[in-house]
């Protein structure tokens, strides 16, 4: 099994059952919720700001194992991130999980990421691992309305 399946399954499976930062943040600063109609998930994104730094970044909702765990991994990886770092996440994995960034040659910077350059092979599965993403760059750009993948 190749590297990237292993940590695939390492990672989707973990996240999934034993999700971090998954609760809902009182004292947040911003919040949005996002949704799939297609596959159901539906996510709420706390953000705790600090100027442009991000304190504390949590979830709480529901949905298929892709996208909790791309929502748990999101909000461990930007704990203590600028906001403009966190934007950097944000292109990278949309390109990797659109199949425009080589996972392999980019271990070092994608880390646990990485994991999910598999989910291009499943076009219907970028909507899920994508929203907590797409929902998190509504909050950092204060968007208050709720974020939908259609």
């Amino acid at each position: 099994m190749s590297v990237l399946k292993e940590l695939y399954q390492e990672v989707i499976l973990d996240h999934n059952k034993n999700p971090r930062n998954f609760r809902k943040m009182d004292d947040a600063t911003r919040h949005v919720e996002g949704y799939n109609p297609l596959c159901g998930d539906h996510y709420t994104i706390f953000l705790k700001l600090d100027g442009d730094i991000i304190r504390d970044v949590s979830f709480e909702g529901s949905g298929c194992a892709i996208s909790k765990s791309s929502a748990s991994v999101m909000t461990s990886m930007l704990k203590g991130k600028t906001k403009a770092e966190a934007e950097s996440y944000f292109e990278d994995f949309h390109k990797l999980v659109k199949g425009e960034l080589n996972a392999e040659q980019n271990m070092d910077r994608l880390g646990r990421l990485a994991a999910f350059a598999g989910v291009s092979e499943f076009p219907a599965r970028v909507k899920c691992a994508s929203l907590a993403w797409h929902t998190l760059h509504a909050a950092l750009h204060d968007e208050g309305a709720a974020i939908s993948t259609e």
